[in-house]
């Protein structure tokens, strides 16, 4: 009989540890992914600044680039400027949404790309995907997944505990995207990958499960890991099925609907999530997830982001126009105004009692 397998596009290495990034130059070299320390090195204006400081003396090969923002003309303007040199690898330094400059830069030059990730807001630090602005609002472009992972949990402590509340919301938010995924497969047949759908369940349950908060390095490693393999598990299965469905939808609608006013991606999600497993009749989940989240610190209500019931309310009707051929509760049920706001009375009844 044959042996089958598959090859599983995932990173070579992934370095989750407390001073990590003292050894950054040893472990590129070490992995042969830069043993001449010819690197391009993208970063923020913020953060990634200081950290030019520190790293500069022990990335002496390195050419460093500021990333001004998130958007596609960012991430073409950076490619343009690293294409043509000999440079080993791109290493993305910073947030989210560095890391997906970098990762689209990285993708059209043809150069191998390094995830050095000083929040973790989100699943973005291992995906196939660079989430970026552009002139008709936001979009996903499809990239291959970092060749290397580097989260220093030091630097992480020293970031805005925000940011690691939001990706508490992003991985939590992939227990209600499976739902959504599973529904998708019983209501039209839609074929689910078992090994992605369980790696990114394995993932939300890791962190909506652990007893430790934000301060504890314990449950930094288990969120960074769950955001990683909630990357992985969107390489295996092609999409972002595994980590988004209906959570997702509504905070895309958010986002273009109120541009100006929209919360971090987790807290949107996580929001979202609850709100879903809610619909899909889920309720000792959804009070679950309301728990975890209020215990975080993380939004369980709209207007705890700013946003009124009526404002909730439009977002939710829009939702399923930002995702078309996605198929979740949302378009399952196919709910009027009206019948979303009675969803959501009783969702906020639920959580609250």
């Amino acid at each position: 009989m044959p042996v089958l397998t598959r090859l599983i596009p995932s990173p070579v290495v992934v370095d989750i540890s407390a001073g990590a990034l003292d050894d950054l130059a040893g472990l590129l070299a070490d992995q042969r992914i830069s043993s001449s320390g010819q690197l391009a090195v993208a970063i923020s204006g913020g953060s990634g600044q200081v950290l030019r400081e520190r790293l500069a003396p022990v990335l002496p090969g390195a050419d460093w680039f500021p990333v001004m923002d998130g958007t596609i003309d960012s991430a073409v303007r950076l490619a343009d400027d690293i294409k043509g040199k000999r440079y080993d690898a791109v290493v993305g330094l910073g947030g989210g949404k560095i890391i997906d400059v970098t990762k689209y830069a990285a993708a059209r030059v043809g150069l191998p790309m390094v995830a050095v990730a000083t929040n973790l807001s989100h699943d973005g630090i291992c995906s196939p995907v660079s989430i970026l602005d552009n002139d008709n609002g936001r979009g996903s472009y499809g990239v291959p997944p970092p060749i290397a992972v580097v989260v220093d949990l030091d630097v992480i402590r020293d970031a805005p505990i925000r940011f690691v509340r939001s990706g508490i919301g992003d991985t939590i938010s992939n227990i209600s995207a499976i739902a959504d995924w599973e529904l998708a497969h019983r209501t039209n047949g839609e074929p689910v990958d078992g090994l992605a759908a369980a790696m990114a369940r394995t993932a939300g349950e890791a962190v909506l499960r652990h007893p430790g908060g934000a301060g504890d390095d314990e449950f930094l490693t288990v969120l960074s890991e769950a955001l990683v393999l909630s990357g992985i598990a969107m390489s295996i299965s092609g999409d972002t099925r595994p980590s988004s469905g209906a959570c997702h939808e509504i905070s895309h609608a958010f986002d273009l609907l109120y541009p100006k006013r929209s919360a971090l991606h987790g807290e949107q999600v996580g929001l979202g999530a609850a709100f879903a497993m809610h619909l899909r009749g889920a309720e000792e989940e959804s009070q679950l997830f309301a728990e975890v989240l209020h215990r975080h610190g993380l939004p369980v209500l709209p207007e705890e982001i700013g946003f009124s019931v009526d404002e909730f309310v439009r977002a939710v009707a829009y939702a399923p126009q930002t995702r078309p051929g996605r198929f979740t509760i949302l378009e399952h049920l196919d709910l009027s105004t009206d019948q979303i706001r009675d969803a959501y009375a009783d969702y906020a009844k639920t959580i609250s009692s």
